[in-house]
């Protein structure tokens, strides 16, 4: 067992995990079949940890990968080695109808529709999930900030962030209306510097697509045409600790979506797009 001890980094650590395991005890607890959305990115495995540790090491909820078909070799490499290792019930949804129409990521907002919303509202319409818990954390686009612990989603998967329930001292709406699904975020206050302090104070594997390799590193992970690396000659945890703290660039840089207007990120969230890498 890991030796406590007395520092401001350690509290800070600690305080967040117990909130995200209070959340996640809670919604499983609340609804009758959640699932967690799970890309093996740096976010998202840390959910599967913490929700490993909310139930002392098993994991009894279903991780949905969303297989949009563009994804790098290591994604997927990494996605069954640490399922198998994890002991998660993985499910791999993918959206058939995109490859016969020939759905490609030159159309950003209709690839991303098809082969992931459309994916996911296929599977939650096939198992019958009516929570899903997802690794987003509000530091990461400007559109996240509307987001809140308990999201509620329609029968379309259609979210209305205008109108959002305020979330004060950690009281929330989390009921389900009827034809709802509710999205869950435990890390939603978490920051990108606070994952990776995480992932290396609990040893967590780690996707090798981040490190560097002939001086470039992956940030935010993605489908393959529409992600790009950033300059970096990173090989650690801790030396991805160190740049994020001295980088003026966002993490999400690298993305085609946030490279589009404005709103575009906030449309295709609307829609029900899933970012969770």
């Amino acid at each position: 067992m890991r030796k406590m001890e007395k520092t401001d980094e350690l509290t800070h650590l600690d305080k967040i995990e117990s909130e995200a395991i209070h959340i996640i005890r809670e919604a499983y607890r609340k609804y009758n079949k959640p699932a967690m959305l799970w890309s093996a990115g740096k976010d998202s495995t840390t959910l599967a940890y913490l929700v490993k540790k909310a139930f002392l090491g098993k994991a009894p909820i279903p991780a949905i990968y969303l297989d949009t078909g563009y994804h790098f070799q290591e994604m997927y490499d990494f996605r069954d080695k640490l399922a198998d290792e994890l002991d998660l019930n993985l499910i791999v949804a993918k959206n058939e109808k995109a490859d016969e129409m020939d759905i490609t990521p030159e159309d950003k907002i209709k690839c991303c529709g098809m082969r992931k919303t459309d994916a996911l509202k296929n599977i939650m319409a096939d198992k019958g999930y009516d929570a899903l818990f997802l690794g987003i954390r509000r530091d990461e686009h400007g559109v996240r900030a509307k987001e809140r612990t308990f999201s509620p989603r329609d029968e379309d998967f259609q979210w209305d962030y205008k109108d959002q329930q305020p979330e004060l001292w950690d009281q929330y709406k989390s009921e389900r209306e009827a034809g709802q699904h509710l999205r869950v975020h435990p890390m939603l206050s978490w920051t990108e510097l606070d994952v990776w302090k995480y992932i290396k104070r609990e040893d967590l594997a780690v996707n090798p697509l981040y490190f560097a390799e002939d001086g470039e590193r992956f940030r935010s992970l993605g489908c393959k045409p529409c992600t790009d690396p950033v300059k970096s000659d990173v090989d650690s945890v801790e030396g991805m600790i160190e740049e994020i703290q001295s980088s003026d660039k966002g993490e999400r840089s690298g993305r085609a979506q946030d490279k589009e207007e404005a709103n575009a990120m906030q449309k295709l969230r609307s829609l029900g797009y899933m970012m969770v890498f």
